[in-house]
């Protein structure tokens, strides 16, 4: 049955952190709140728990699924990043954003589009999720938690548990967490001298990054 670990949302309990970090070591999903709606995250180098993943949200290995990063310059080591993109991602980082950019040979090629090399990359600003990176020292694979014949993302720690109880090792509760999907930005074009395109608005602002 999987865990359930309650998390303060403002002092989050470093100790039940390292737990959930042993579960992603031991080959585990996890089900976590960030700023649009719940996700599941497992080892970006484990394809066995990405493969879970995937089925979990009942998605074949076309769909893209997301790396969480901390900050800007661990993004940088998995994405090729040029002036211009760095800009536009400091001005709109932390926050519920997913930007497309080339993925670099640190991402496993698995993961990146195939026909692209591209990947998708985050930086949420949600307090637990960012602790939760920094105790586990790497990029977290993720994907947003909607699960099959369903169009929003869970946002209850009680009920993923009922409804995922046997499929992940442990859900994340912080209370209740936005349901609106990130912004979805794809800022490859900048590298030929185009505009950024938006390929999906949602919860992230773009008049903020002066993309409106």
């Amino acid at each position: 049955m999987a865990q359930l670990f309650d998390i303060h949302p403002d002092n989050p309990q470093a100790r039940l952190l390292k737990r959930a970090c042993d579960l992603l070591m031991a080959g585990g999903v996890l089900a976590v709140p960030t700023d649009s709606g719940y996700a599941l995250v497992c080892r970006l180098d484990d394809k066995a728990a990405a493969d879970r993943l995937r089925r979990i949200r009942g998605v074949d290995e076309r769909h893209p699924l997301t790396l969480l990063c901390r900050d800007l310059s661990e993004l940088a080591n998995y994405a090729r990043v040029d002036n211009r993109q760095f800009r536009l991602l400091k001005l709109a980082t932390p926050g519920p954003y997913t930007f497309i950019l080339e993925a670099s040979k640190e991402v496993p090629r698995r993961l990146s589009h195939p026909a692209r090399k591209t990947i998708g990359l985050r930086l949420p600003e949600h307090r637990t999720v960012q602790d939760l990176l920094a105790q586990h020292g790497a990029p977290l694979l993720a994907t947003t938690l909607i699960l099959p014949g369903q169009s929003e993302a869970l946002d209850e720690a009680a009920q993923i548990r009922h409804q995922l109880e046997h499929e992940v090792a442990a859900v994340i509760n912080v209370g209740a967490c936005p349901r609106e999907p990130t912004t979805v930005i794809d800022l490859v074009p900048i590298g030929s001298g185009l505009p950024p395109e938006v390929i999906r608005p949602g919860r992230g602002s773009l008049s903020a990054i002066g993309l409106a």
